[in-house]
């Protein structure tokens, strides 16, 4: 199996008597003898982890694709990126996964408090394994922005998609760029993230 890029849009998963999962209704056109069922809540990962997704709202309903043949995936028009993982472990935001292929587990973890009085929390959907991932993104392509001790890394949760490496994230609270750009309401917080790694952004927000 393998996804590759069509257009910007378009992600084409390429099935040799093998499966991928993908997200629910996002199979635009397919060749060949395939096959579609649901993958359950969860992505597939069992019942523990659809309970972990619906206790945080980490919703994330996956379809499983199995077969021969072609499956043209896209999603709202957004922009499609593809990422290689060798035994890696990528931190995303559920709602940009568009489709996973190959030897790849999810999962939920928690991503600690927000802040402030409400001590909400958040989590993130973690992609642990070799294979790979396509990731939406709105507004354009994503943006790959590096990390190193030096250098730590602050972004707006809204642009936010995913990161990997040795990187660990904070919440930073005292957030006066908010307030310049008339977006003080609420409990102002922003991500950042040191260590060495890469995370990816995209530019429009949620």
């Amino acid at each position: 199996m393998q996804l590759v890029s069509k257009t910007k849009r378009v992600v084409e998963a390429r099935l040799n008597n093998s499966a991928i999962r993908a997200l629910s209704g996002s199979m635009i056109a397919y060749e060949g003898q395939v096959s579609f069922k649901s993958a359950g809540f969860g992505g597939g990962d069992g019942v523990v982890a659809g309970v972990k997704r619906r206790a945080t709202g980490e919703g994330l309903s996956l379809m499983e694709c199995a077969g021969t043949g072609v499956v043209y995936l896209a999603q709202d028009a957004a922009n499609v990126t593809v990422i290689d993982l060798r035994a890696d472990t990528l931190q995303v935001e559920s709602e940009q996964l568009l489709a996973l292929a190959g030897d790849l587990q999810t999962n939920v973890t928690f991503a600690g408090v927000r802040g402030g009085v409400s001590g909400q929390g958040l989590f993130t959907t973690t992609v642990t394994g070799s294979g790979q991932v396509a990731l939406l993104s709105k507004g354009g392509p994503l943006v790959h922005l590096e990390v190193s001790p030096q250098y730590p890394l602050v972004v707006d949760p809204d642009a936010f998609v995913c990161a990997r490496g040795g990187l660990s994230q904070t919440f930073v609270t005292d957030v006066s760029w908010r307030s310049a750009v008339g977006q003080g309401s609420g409990e102002a917080f922003s991500l950042r993230w040191d260590g060495a790694g890469v995370v990816s952004i995209q530019p429009a927000e949620r």
